[in-house]
């Protein structure tokens, strides 16, 4: 069965990807099939039955590509390589071929605002002031006293400049010291750029999910003024890192960035069925993901940081949503409470081992009006993994220790069989462990429990995607009610009623008459409507159908 006549994508063509639900794949900790400890693409192929079966609509694969992996995989060295450790170009071709006929679409990270310091066009750019490429990457004269241009912060820690001996001048660098941005202000990096993107359309990939997208283009060579509020949420970074201490309106999100978007979504509208999501980081990511999306023209999603949080507050949650809701307009958002960059979910938002608080978070996610990334390992609940700095990998990590651990306890290997060595992920000793407390979360064991959260995920997986409301419809939030988060979803005639009660107990709270308990949903939907009542259990969730025209009342 080809993507194009799968049932659920000959429903929804070229327009697949809104409200689509996007498992997201880190190849290092997913599945190694050669038994060298890393995982591969090999391994993904393998276990693409599995993804199948959760009943998503597309991976997203976190990069593959030829890299030095100082920051592991998104510093690029080729942007058309697979790196050896994680196969050939022939592997991915046969993954995207294998994906397609379980109709599951394949988008791929790029990493555009930056390479790797080993790219050939950087060691040409740092070669001299006058070479072809000279004025490929951001390069800066140092100020009169020797120091660096400007006051920009990188994120991983530090200034975001580094000299370079062989030019006597700066290079930006947003990130690590490794990986030198480029400047998008000269016409041959976009064209260059633009090379790399229709590459991998040519070889079939569905869409991009594209890094730190709005640092693509860099402003005035200024300093950035002082903020005196760190938002974590916004920006995705700790309050313990100085690049939180600046408003940043000099070193990203210009407005020179939307040109390149436009050419950017040029380029895939000649691939129809193709989409793309950027990651956004800014001190206004909620305005940033509205005016990113917004028109057509631009890119198809964006998501942020923002439910990214520490808090599970529905009122911080229904803040949130509500904002996103008055500023994005015909924009469309894609949201995410896990991924490889932060805690797992499970951890930060204190819900270890709390099956019922973890069955309300991912309704909460899959009720939202936008596309929803997943990422490996939230549908079997696993906990952030607890490791000694001896074995930290992350360069973040090693830097901000022991504040901050970094990336790496998200990171561990899939556990695949409670019973197996290094929990089935691979016969070698793997680059990360596989924390022991995640072999009793294995594929295996929940797969043989029909009451696992592996087994609910699947379950109300198929059940959003049967609900056009669900699915791509209009959103309307009512005021928080004893922290129970309430929401309407409409599309055509179908109404859908969803209640969230995020405490530990019980609430019954008044709701329209006319709600109706929908037959088909599945057993976490464990609310009762009766009688112009809501009754929730603990943490409970509750999803009702209603007449689309009725003028509704929650306060009756």
């Amino acid at each position: 069965m080809t993507t194009e006549t799968s049932p659920y994508f000959g429903k929804h063509g070229a327009d697949w990807w809104r409200g689509a639900v996007i498992y997201q794949i880190y190849p290092r900790s997913f599945m190694d099939a050669n038994d060298d400890g890393i995982g591969d693409l090999q391994g993904v192929i393998d276990k693409l039955d599995y993804i199948a079966s959760l009943n998503v609509d597309a991976i997203w694969l976190s990069p593959f590509f030829t890299s030095p992996m100082k920051d592991f995989g998104y510093d690029v060295s080729d942007y058309r390589g697979v790196d050896p450790m994680f196969g050939t170009l022939e592997d991915f071709d046969r993954l995207v071929e294998a994906a397609h006929a379980r109709g599951l679409k394949v988008t791929i990270d790029q990493v555009l605002s930056h390479t790797s310091d080993q790219h050939p066009w950087f060691e040409e750019s740092r070669a001299s002031r006058d070479n072809p490429r000279a004025d490929w990457y951001v390069w800066a004269d140092a100020r009169p006293d020797g120091s660096p241009p400007t006051n920009w912060q990188s994120v991983f820690g530090g200034p975001a400049w580094q000299w370079d001996t062989r030019r006597c001048q700066y290079y930006l660098h947003n990130f690590l010291v490794e990986q030198p941005d480029l400047n998008f202000r000269h016409p041959d990096v976009v064209e260059a750029i633009l090379g790399e993107v229709r590459f991998w359309l040519e070889r079939g990939v569905d869409g991009f999910r594209l890094d730190a997208v709005n640092f693509c283009t860099h402003g005035a060579l200024e300093d950035n003024p002082p903020s005196t509020l760190i938002e974590e949420g916004a920006i995705g970074v700790r309050p313990d890192n100085p690049y939180g201490f600046q408003r940043h309106i000099h070193d990203k999100t210009q407005p020179e960035n939307l040109v390149f978007l436009e050419r950017l979504r040029a380029l895939l509208d000649e691939y129809p069925g193709t989409t793309s999501v950027g990651e956004v980081g800014d001190d206004d990511s909620l305005g940033v993901m509205a005016e990113y999306t917004q028109g057509g023209n631009r890119l198809h999603m964006c998501y942020s940081f923002n439910l990214l949080t520490e808090t599970a507050d529905p009122h911080y949650l229904h803040e949130t949503l509500s904002e996103m809701e008055a500023r994005i307009g015909d924009g469309w958002p894609c949201w995410a409470l896990g991924n490889h960059d932060v805690t797992r979910l499970a951890t930060r938002w204190q819900a270890e081992g709390d099956q019922a608080a973890l069955r309300l978070y991912l309704a909460f996610l899959l009720t939202q009006r936008g596309s929803v990334c997943l990422y490996q390992g939230e549908e079997l609940g696993l906990t952030e993994a607890e490791l000694t700095f001896e074995q930290l990998v992350d360069p973040a990590g090693i830097t901000f220790w022991p504040s901050y651990k970094g990336r790496d306890g998200c990171r561990t290997p899939m556990p695949w069989q409670a019973d197996a060595r290094h929990g089935g992920f691979s016969g070698a000793a793997p680059w990360l462990p596989v924390p022991d407390e995640h072999l009793d979360l294995a594929v295996d064991r929940q797969d043989a429990d029909p009451e696992s959260l592996l087994n609910a995920t699947r379950a109300f997986l198929a059940f959003r995607r049967e609900q056009p409301a669900l699915v791509k419809g209009a959103v309307r939030y009512q005021p928080v009610r004893d922290e129970v988060l309430c929401l309407e979803r409409t599309h055509g005639d179908q109404r859908l009623l969803v209640a969230l009660n995020f405490s530990g107990e019980a609430r019954t709270l008044p709701a329209p008459a006319s709600a109706a308990a929908l037959e088909a949903a599945p057993a976490l939907v464990n609310g009762r409507w009766a009688d112009g009542q809501l009754t929730l259990p603990p943490y409970g969730i509750a999803i009702a159908r209603c007449p689309a025209e009725e003028e509704l009342s929650w306060d009756v």
